[in-house]
């Protein structure tokens, strides 16, 4: 039996130096605490009533109380309490140990991740992996090396300073994050199409430049962010909290419930659309009930991968975070997308309702080659006397509501966060918002001027890299780009650190430089407009994310600095490495017909993207007269809307207003397409189970047991893909024969054929012609 509770799972024993009242600031009012947590929709609801209740009693004392007993005690983030400890332990992090093994992982999941993002089928080594892997081996290097000091000329130093611990550990896991927490180096898919499909090569020392750059820029701006996005005991960063709990279980020898994968035996298991199998050839059914091309109504899935592949593992995000995302879901991909589809609204009824590619006037998928010259850039009487662009209801959709997030999260950030903002700015890391961050200040801090330093060193190689190489990109059009992150990363930050969901620049990015340099494809791929503008922010995130796991463990932050700053280097180096001896070694590499699945999957998206976006533009797609123009009352919808809803949550305080989150709404449901309405609805259904029903009706076990669950569920996952990919796949091994594995793909659904009209042989459909 389970001894439920309110509130924490465990009683929490605080060690004195964790109880110390020592250097707790006493706000400046009684309002203090209710001015902070106001608009905070993951701080339980019970204490905001309990400030409040206080503060109209008029009752200082208590609330001063009430504000300072957090700091003194824990995060005031039940969740937070359960899966970080309140108090430090005193154990070596920079030690010969884990920089030996860190580095070893890192050399040997960048190749190896580099190596198969080439592939299709791919496969990924995650840092799940490694937190796992680093384990057993810092275990057997205690075996191996002996507890001795050695001194050679003068340097004193030990192989093996004491047990492996979770210090060290968590060094390793930053390192592998720092290195390849995003699956690859961005980077390299725009070195395949420059080189594969451009035909254009600027040698190691550019791929180098460019790879280094990429990364590291991001680092210089999460550390000078730290203050905004990490120290701050709002900014929970929800995904840190499952490594947190898991570092705990493994290094307090708690057993790990075991998780396998399902998809071998029966995989109609992963889209379990038994409508579209009952009605395998009804276009109105396969596009209401698919989960492949249509609106997934009816989520039923057993396999997590189509659960958590894009968005990531429903029981992190709170529940706030899933419904906004849902609801956005459910308002536009749903509602608002069959209105539009139905009615014939885009030509749809040409196309099904979602796909991620582009179509011609027949309705087969677009042919760049047949709108470009010799020189690669757009041959206007070519694209005249072939066809506009078109695209599926859901995926024209996903740019409006991405232009809407943009705006959005900007405009969320100053009203909900401005103050705080401010104040954050003006304090630093004098801020005393829990214990964690009193606890961190016993190490030396990585000074900001570090981080300054490292971003201007690498915003003037970056700045090299474009006018160094003939790559046709303006100096004055990387200054823009590079003002992106700048603005956007702290606004995009907090959501995410809030709400674990991410807000992307990517359709920004594309956005801007298709207007800037329209007609030069190389220009926005290449010279990385979109790498600096929107991976630059993405990498930020990561290195934010890894020093907040390094403030919950209580790592040193200059251990920290050093380890992501030299992985981060070595993983660009090996990753570049490994592509190139990929590209020389490898038969008919990127090629379709390339005999063991080396198609480059990557490389081949960013060019067929360079193409719509930078050689056709956003012009032709979303100005004047065009197809989609319509989309562009997106940018002043996502800028009045948060501006409602806060005035709905001042006047409401207590009600639902105060959950709503506008750039979740829009943006929440980014990976849409390549994600689809059925993974979203299956993926907040499960959500909604373990962080609305779970969490309220049986909250101690959700304290103590839902990260566990979801760091299991996510490295069984893995490891259980990882076994297949290597034992089945690539032994080309078959399936089972039966209904389960190969009938189940017969629907007009699984083969993109759920359309009302189809063009006869000869003709097009749509406008004679377009801008």
């Amino acid at each position: 039996m389970f001894h439920f509770r309110k509130r924490i799972a465990v009683d929490r024993e605080l060690t004195p130096e964790a109880s110390s009242s020592e250097g707790v600031e006493t706000p400046d009012t009684p309002k203090c605490a209710e001015r902070r947590h106001h608009f905070d929709p993951n701080l339980p609801v019970d204490e905001i009533e309990l400030i409040d209740a206080t503060l109209t009693r008029g009752d200082t004392e208590k609330a001063i109380k009430i504000e300072v007993t957090p700091v003194q005690d824990d995060s005031p983030y039940p969740e937070v309490c359960t899966a970080v400890r309140n108090y430090d332990v005193d154990l070596p992090a920079n030690t010969i140990r884990a920089w030996a093994i860190g580095l070893v992982l890192c050399t040997v999941g960048s190749a190896v991740n580099m190596l198969f993002s080439l592939r299709n089928p791919s496969v990924t080594i995650t840092t799940y992996v490694i937190q796992l892997a680093a384990y057993p081996i810092g275990r057997g290097w205690d075996l191996i090396f002996p507890d001795r000091v050695f001194e050679v000329m003068g340097v004193k130093f030990n192989f093996k300073p004491g047990r492996f611990n979770f210090k060290e550990h968590v060094i390793i896991v930053a390192m592998s994050n720092a290195a390849y927490g995003g699956g690859k180096l961005y980077a390299t898919d725009v070195l395949l199409a420059q080189q594969v499909f451009y035909r254009q090569q600027f040698g190691w020392g550019f791929q180098l430049l460019f790879g280094i750059t990429t990364l590291c820029t991001g680092y210089g701006l999460a550390g000078l962010m730290r203050r905004f996005l990490v120290w701050p005991a709002a900014m929970i960063w929800p995904g840190t909290l499952v490594n947190t709990t898991l570092f705990h279980a493994l290094h307090d020898d708690k057993p790990a419930d075991p998780t396998r994968a399902n998809g071998w035996l029966f995989q109609g298991l992963s889209y379990f659309n038994f409508i579209c199998w009952a009605l395998p050839n009804s276009i109105i059914a396969n596009k209401l009930f698919g989960g492949s091309h249509g609106y997934g109504i009816l989520p039923t899935t057993l396999d997590w991968s189509v659960i958590s592949g894009y968005a990531l593992s429903p029981l992190i995000p709170p529940f706030h975070a899933v419904a906004n995302s849902i609801a956005g879901v459910v308002i536009f991909f749903v509602l608002v997308s069959a209105g539009l589809h139905f009615s014939g609204t885009w030509y749809a009824d040409y196309f099904v309702v979602q796909s991620s590619d582009a179509f011609d006037n027949t309705g087969a998928k677009y042919n760049v080659s047949r709108i470009l010259n010799d020189q690669l850039l757009l041959d206007e009487e070519a694209y005249h006397a072939y066809s506009p662009i078109y695209l599926s209801t859901q995926f024209a959709l996903c740019y409006g509501l991405s232009f809407a997030a943009v705006a959005a999260v900007i405009i969320h950030a100053v009203l909900y966060h401005g103050p705080k903002i401010k104040s954050q700015y003006q304090k630093g890391r004098s801020q005393e918002d829990d214990v964690h961050i009193r606890l961190m200040k016993k190490y030396k801090d990585s000074p900001d001027w570090w981080y300054f330093v490292l971003f201007v060193v690498m915003v003037g190689v970056s700045f090299a890299v474009c006018t160094a190489w003939p790559t046709g990109f303006p100096a004055w059009a990387y200054l823009i780009c590079i003002i992106l992150p700048i603005i956007w990363t702290i606004p995009v930050g907090i959501v995410q650190a809030t709400t674990n969901i991410q807000i992307g620049l990517n359709v920004l990015t594309e956005f801007i430089i298709g207007y800037l340099l329209p007609g030069h494809p190389l220009a926005m791929m290449c010279v990385m407009f979109k790498n600096y503008g929107y991976v630059a922010m993405q990498q930020a995130l990561y290195f934010a994310q890894d020093l907040k796991l390094g403030h919950y463990m209580k790592v040193p932050p200059r251990a920290m600095f050093w380890s992501q700053l030299v992985a981060s280097v070595w993983s660009a180096i090996v990753q570049i490495a490994v592509m190139n001896w990929a590209l020389g070694n490898i038969p008919e590499i990127c090629s379709d017909q390339q005999a063991d699945g080396y198609t480059c999957p990557g490389g081949r998206l960013f060019f067929t993207t360079s193409v719509i976006w930078s050689t056709i533009g956003p012009a032709r797609l979303f100005s004047g007269n065009a197809l989609y123009s319509s989309l562009q009352w997106f940018w002043l919808v996502g800028a009045v809307s948060p501006v409602v809803t806060w005035f709905l949550a001042r006047r409401y305080p207590k009600s639902i207003a105060r959950y709503i989150n506008m750039p979740l709404v829009f943006g929440g449901s980014g990976w849409i397409p390549p994600a689809t309405v059925y993974s979203y609805l299956c993926w907040g259904s499960v959500g909604f189970i373990f962080n609305y029903y779970i969490k309220r009706r049986f909250n101690g076990w959700w304290l103590q047991y839902n990260y566990i669950t979801s760091a299991a569920l996510d490295c069984g996952l893995v490891l259980s893909t990882l076994l297949i990919f290597f034992t089945l796949y690539l032994t080309s091994a078959n399936a089972p024969r039966w209904y389960g594995n190969y009938d189940v793909y017969e629907t007009l659904d699984q083969r993109g054929l759920a359309i009302k009209n189809f063009a006869a042989a000869g003709e097009t459909f749509g406008p004679t012609s377009w801008p």
